[in-house]
Protein backbone atom coordinates (compact mmCIF):
# COMPACT_ATOMS: atom_id res chain seq x y z
CA UNK A 1 0.00 0.00 0.00
CA UNK A 2 1.41 3.37 -0.98
CA UNK A 3 1.55 6.45 1.21
CA UNK A 4 -1.11 8.14 -0.93
CA UNK A 5 -3.42 5.11 -0.79
CA UNK A 6 -3.06 4.89 2.98
CA UNK A 7 -3.83 8.56 3.39
CA UNK A 8 -6.84 8.41 1.07
CA UNK A 9 -8.28 5.31 2.74
CA UNK A 10 -8.08 6.77 6.25
CA UNK A 11 -8.21 10.48 5.66
CA UNK A 12 -4.64 10.69 6.91
CA UNK A 13 -3.04 14.07 6.40
CA UNK A 14 0.40 14.47 4.95
CA UNK A 15 2.32 16.90 7.12
CA UNK A 16 2.74 20.19 5.35
CA UNK A 17 5.60 22.35 6.70
CA UNK A 18 3.36 25.35 6.04
CA UNK A 19 1.48 24.31 9.19
CA UNK A 20 4.45 25.58 11.16
CA UNK A 21 3.50 29.09 10.09
CA UNK A 22 0.32 28.72 12.15
CA UNK A 23 2.26 28.34 15.39
CA UNK A 24 2.07 31.23 17.79
CA UNK A 25 5.04 33.58 17.45
CA UNK A 26 5.62 36.30 20.09
CA UNK A 27 4.78 39.80 18.91
CA UNK A 28 7.74 42.20 18.74
CA UNK A 29 6.27 44.36 21.51
CA UNK A 30 4.95 41.55 23.69
CA UNK A 31 5.58 41.68 27.42
CA UNK A 32 7.08 39.14 29.76
CA UNK A 33 4.62 36.39 30.57
CA UNK A 34 2.44 36.88 27.50
CA UNK A 35 4.20 34.19 25.46
CA UNK A 36 3.50 31.15 27.54
CA UNK A 37 4.14 29.66 30.96
CA UNK A 38 4.81 25.95 31.36
CA UNK A 39 4.88 23.76 34.45
CA UNK A 40 6.81 20.47 34.36
CA UNK A 41 6.11 17.87 37.05
CA UNK A 42 8.48 14.93 36.92
CA UNK A 43 11.74 13.38 37.95
CA UNK A 44 12.56 10.98 40.77
CA UNK A 45 15.48 9.77 42.83
CA UNK A 46 16.17 7.24 40.08
CA UNK A 47 15.45 9.42 37.05
CA UNK A 48 16.33 13.12 37.19
CA UNK A 49 17.33 13.76 33.57
CA UNK A 50 14.01 13.13 31.71
CA UNK A 51 12.19 16.09 33.26
CA UNK A 52 15.27 18.26 32.85
CA UNK A 53 15.47 17.55 29.09
CA UNK A 54 11.82 18.55 28.77
CA UNK A 55 12.55 21.71 30.76
CA UNK A 56 15.54 22.59 28.60
CA UNK A 57 13.63 22.57 25.34
CA UNK A 58 10.55 24.34 26.76
CA UNK A 59 12.70 27.12 28.23
CA UNK A 60 13.83 28.01 24.72
CA UNK A 61 10.26 28.62 23.54
CA UNK A 62 8.01 30.00 26.29
CA UNK A 63 8.54 32.92 28.67
CA UNK A 64 8.69 30.90 31.87
CA UNK A 65 9.10 27.28 32.93
CA UNK A 66 8.25 26.13 36.43
CA UNK A 67 9.97 22.89 37.43
CA UNK A 68 8.54 20.69 40.19
CA UNK A 69 10.50 17.59 41.15
CA UNK A 70 11.60 15.74 44.26
CA UNK A 71 13.53 17.63 46.95
CA UNK A 72 16.68 15.75 45.92
CA UNK A 73 16.30 16.67 42.25
CA UNK A 74 15.64 20.30 43.09
CA UNK A 75 18.87 20.35 45.09
CA UNK A 76 20.76 18.75 42.19
CA UNK A 77 19.47 21.42 39.82
CA UNK A 78 20.32 24.19 42.26
CA UNK A 79 23.83 22.78 42.28
CA UNK A 80 24.05 23.15 38.52
CA UNK A 81 24.00 26.91 39.08
CA UNK A 82 24.94 28.24 35.66
CA UNK A 83 22.80 25.68 33.84
CA UNK A 84 19.55 26.21 35.71
CA UNK A 85 18.96 29.90 35.11
CA UNK A 86 16.00 29.74 32.76
CA UNK A 87 13.22 28.69 35.10
CA UNK A 88 11.89 28.50 38.64
CA UNK A 89 12.22 25.50 40.95
CA UNK A 90 8.94 24.67 42.66
CA UNK A 91 8.75 22.42 45.75
CA UNK A 92 6.31 19.57 45.14
CA UNK A 93 4.31 20.77 48.12
CA UNK A 94 3.63 24.09 46.37
CA UNK A 95 2.80 22.73 42.94
CA UNK A 96 -0.88 23.64 43.41
CA UNK A 97 0.07 27.32 43.54
CA UNK A 98 1.58 27.19 40.08
CA UNK A 99 -0.89 24.98 38.21
CA UNK A 100 -3.47 27.70 37.72
CA UNK A 101 -0.79 30.14 36.55
CA UNK A 102 0.64 27.78 33.93
CA UNK A 103 -0.74 27.78 30.39
CA UNK A 104 0.20 24.14 29.87
CA UNK A 105 1.46 21.39 32.17
CA UNK A 106 3.62 18.34 31.49
CA UNK A 107 3.41 15.51 34.00
CA UNK A 108 5.24 12.21 33.97
CA UNK A 109 8.80 12.40 32.59
CA UNK A 110 11.04 10.63 35.04
CA UNK A 111 8.23 9.67 37.43
CA UNK A 112 8.73 6.00 38.34
CA UNK A 113 6.18 3.24 38.59
CA UNK A 114 5.10 2.93 42.19
CA UNK A 115 7.18 -0.23 42.65
CA UNK A 116 10.28 1.86 41.90
CA UNK A 117 9.68 4.69 44.34
CA UNK A 118 12.34 5.83 46.78
CA UNK A 119 11.60 5.75 50.49
CA UNK A 120 10.58 9.42 50.67
CA UNK A 121 8.85 9.69 47.27
CA UNK A 122 5.14 10.10 46.74
CA UNK A 123 3.10 7.65 44.69
CA UNK A 124 3.19 8.51 40.99
CA UNK A 125 -0.35 7.19 40.62
CA UNK A 126 -1.67 9.33 43.47
CA UNK A 127 0.15 12.48 42.31
CA UNK A 128 -1.01 12.10 38.72
CA UNK A 129 -4.61 11.16 39.34
CA UNK A 130 -5.05 13.78 42.05
CA UNK A 131 -3.79 16.62 39.86
CA UNK A 132 -5.59 15.55 36.68
CA UNK A 133 -8.85 15.12 38.58
CA UNK A 134 -8.56 18.41 40.45
CA UNK A 135 -7.62 20.50 37.41
CA UNK A 136 -9.38 18.93 34.39
CA UNK A 137 -9.75 22.36 32.74
CA UNK A 138 -6.00 22.85 32.34
CA UNK A 139 -4.00 22.00 29.20
CA UNK A 140 -2.28 18.76 30.23
CA UNK A 141 0.41 16.74 28.47
CA UNK A 142 0.76 13.30 30.06
CA UNK A 143 3.94 11.30 29.46
CA UNK A 144 6.31 8.70 30.87
CA UNK A 145 5.70 7.33 34.34
CA UNK A 146 2.25 8.88 34.64
CA UNK A 147 1.04 6.95 31.58
CA UNK A 148 2.20 3.70 33.14
CA UNK A 149 0.06 3.96 36.27
CA UNK A 150 -3.13 5.91 35.58
CA UNK A 151 -6.60 4.79 34.58
CA UNK A 152 -7.92 5.97 31.23
CA UNK A 153 -10.97 7.48 32.85
CA UNK A 154 -8.74 9.96 34.69
CA UNK A 155 -7.47 11.61 31.51
CA UNK A 156 -9.04 15.07 31.12
CA UNK A 157 -10.85 15.81 27.88
CA UNK A 158 -8.62 17.63 25.38
CA UNK A 159 -5.39 16.55 27.05
CA UNK A 160 -2.42 15.29 25.05
CA UNK A 161 -0.72 11.98 25.74
CA UNK A 162 2.67 11.05 24.26
CA UNK A 163 3.14 7.30 24.79
CA UNK A 164 5.76 5.04 23.30
CA UNK A 165 4.62 1.65 21.97
CA UNK A 166 4.94 -0.10 25.33
CA UNK A 167 3.04 2.61 27.21
CA UNK A 168 0.31 2.71 24.55
CA UNK A 169 -0.11 -1.08 24.66
CA UNK A 170 -0.47 -1.11 28.44
CA UNK A 171 -2.73 1.92 28.68
CA UNK A 172 -5.21 0.78 26.02
CA UNK A 173 -4.71 -2.99 26.38
CA UNK A 174 -3.83 -3.23 22.71
CA UNK A 175 -0.79 -5.33 21.90
CA UNK A 176 1.32 -4.62 18.84
CA UNK A 177 4.92 -4.42 17.68
CA UNK A 178 6.73 -1.63 15.90
CA UNK A 179 9.76 -3.76 15.10
CA UNK A 180 9.00 -3.77 11.38
CA UNK A 181 7.84 -0.17 10.97
CA UNK A 182 8.98 1.29 7.67
CA UNK A 183 9.04 4.82 6.36
CA UNK A 184 5.98 4.03 4.22
CA UNK A 185 2.68 2.98 5.82
CA UNK A 186 1.97 -0.75 5.60
CA UNK A 187 -0.97 -2.83 6.80
CA UNK A 188 0.37 -2.98 10.35
CA UNK A 189 0.80 0.78 10.64
CA UNK A 190 -2.66 1.39 9.20
CA UNK A 191 -4.13 -0.98 11.78
CA UNK A 192 -2.37 0.87 14.57
CA UNK A 193 -3.45 4.24 13.15
CA UNK A 194 -7.05 3.00 13.23
CA UNK A 195 -6.70 2.17 16.92
CA UNK A 196 -5.01 5.47 17.75
CA UNK A 197 -7.86 7.33 16.05
CA UNK A 198 -10.47 5.15 17.75
CA UNK A 199 -9.08 5.73 21.24
CA UNK A 200 -8.52 9.44 20.66
CA UNK A 201 -12.14 9.86 19.62
CA UNK A 202 -13.50 7.71 22.45
CA UNK A 203 -11.66 9.59 25.20
CA UNK A 204 -11.69 12.98 23.42
CA UNK A 205 -7.94 13.39 23.69
CA UNK A 206 -5.02 13.90 21.32
CA UNK A 207 -2.59 11.00 21.03
CA UNK A 208 0.98 11.18 19.77
CA UNK A 209 2.26 7.61 19.51
CA UNK A 210 6.05 7.87 19.38
CA UNK A 211 7.71 5.52 16.90
CA UNK A 212 9.89 5.58 13.75
CA UNK A 213 6.68 6.89 12.16
CA UNK A 214 4.88 9.06 14.72
CA UNK A 215 1.14 8.42 14.63
CA UNK A 216 -1.05 11.32 15.74
CA UNK A 217 -4.81 11.67 16.06
CA UNK A 218 -7.41 13.75 17.85
CA UNK A 219 -10.19 11.40 16.77
CA UNK A 220 -11.16 13.55 13.80
CA UNK A 221 -7.87 14.33 12.10
CA UNK A 222 -5.03 11.86 11.64
CA UNK A 223 -1.44 12.25 10.56
CA UNK A 224 1.73 10.19 10.29
CA UNK A 225 5.06 11.95 10.60
CA UNK A 226 8.08 10.02 9.35
CA UNK A 227 11.73 10.96 9.54
CA UNK A 228 14.47 10.99 12.10
CA UNK A 229 17.09 8.24 12.34
CA UNK A 230 18.45 5.54 14.64
CA UNK A 231 20.17 8.16 16.79
CA UNK A 232 16.75 9.03 18.17
CA UNK A 233 16.41 5.67 19.88
CA UNK A 234 18.59 6.98 22.69
CA UNK A 235 17.09 7.70 26.08
CA UNK A 236 15.74 11.20 26.51
CA UNK A 237 14.68 11.99 22.94
CA UNK A 238 11.07 11.22 23.84
CA UNK A 239 11.30 13.55 26.83
CA UNK A 240 12.57 16.28 24.54
CA UNK A 241 9.54 15.72 22.32
CA UNK A 242 7.17 15.87 25.30
CA UNK A 243 8.72 19.16 26.39
CA UNK A 244 8.39 20.55 22.88
CA UNK A 245 4.73 19.53 22.67
CA UNK A 246 4.02 21.18 26.01
CA UNK A 247 5.78 24.40 25.03
CA UNK A 248 3.72 24.66 21.85
CA UNK A 249 0.51 23.72 23.68
CA UNK A 250 0.87 26.77 25.92
CA UNK A 251 -0.23 29.03 23.04
CA UNK A 252 -1.63 26.66 20.38
CA UNK A 253 -4.27 23.94 20.05
CA UNK A 254 -3.48 20.31 20.81
CA UNK A 255 -3.41 18.95 17.25
CA UNK A 256 -1.20 21.71 15.88
CA UNK A 257 1.14 21.39 18.87
CA UNK A 258 1.63 17.64 18.51
CA UNK A 259 2.05 17.53 14.74
CA UNK A 260 4.47 20.45 14.58
CA UNK A 261 6.49 19.16 17.55
CA UNK A 262 6.78 15.72 15.95
CA UNK A 263 7.98 17.20 12.65
CA UNK A 264 10.51 19.56 14.27
CA UNK A 265 11.86 16.85 16.58
CA UNK A 266 12.47 14.47 13.68
CA UNK A 267 14.00 17.20 11.52
CA UNK A 268 16.38 18.07 14.36
CA UNK A 269 17.45 14.41 14.45
CA UNK A 270 17.99 14.41 10.70
CA UNK A 271 20.01 17.62 10.89
CA UNK A 272 22.27 16.11 13.55
CA UNK A 273 22.55 12.98 11.40
CA UNK A 274 24.14 15.03 8.64
CA UNK A 275 26.71 16.42 11.08
CA UNK A 276 27.57 13.52 13.36
CA UNK A 277 25.68 10.52 12.06
CA UNK A 278 23.73 8.70 14.77
CA UNK A 279 26.21 9.74 17.45
CA UNK A 280 24.21 12.36 19.32
CA UNK A 281 22.21 12.46 22.55
CA UNK A 282 19.13 14.18 23.96
CA UNK A 283 21.06 17.30 24.91
CA UNK A 284 22.32 17.62 21.35
CA UNK A 285 18.72 17.32 20.14
CA UNK A 286 17.61 20.11 22.49
CA UNK A 287 20.30 22.40 21.12
CA UNK A 288 19.41 21.59 17.49
CA UNK A 289 15.68 22.25 17.78
CA UNK A 290 15.91 26.08 17.84
CA UNK A 291 17.92 25.97 14.61
CA UNK A 292 15.20 23.90 12.92
CA UNK A 293 12.52 26.26 14.22
CA UNK A 294 14.40 29.25 12.83
CA UNK A 295 14.67 27.52 9.46
CA UNK A 296 10.98 26.65 9.17
CA UNK A 297 9.24 29.31 11.28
Amino acid sequence: MSVRQAQDNMNIEKFDPKLLKKLYVPAPKSKKGENGKVLIIGGSELFHSPAFWAFEVASRIVDMVYFASTPLNNEILKGLKGKFINGILVPRGRVFDYIEEADSILIGPGLPRDDGLGEEEESTKIITETLLSRYPHKKWVVDGGSLQVIKLEILPKNCIITPNAKEFSKLFNFQFSISNFQSNPNDQIIKIQNKVSEFAKKYRITILLKSPVDIISNGEKNIMVSGGNAGMTKGGTGDVLAGLVTAFYAKNDAYLSTTCASFINKKAGESLGKKVGIYFNASDLVAEIPKIMKKYI
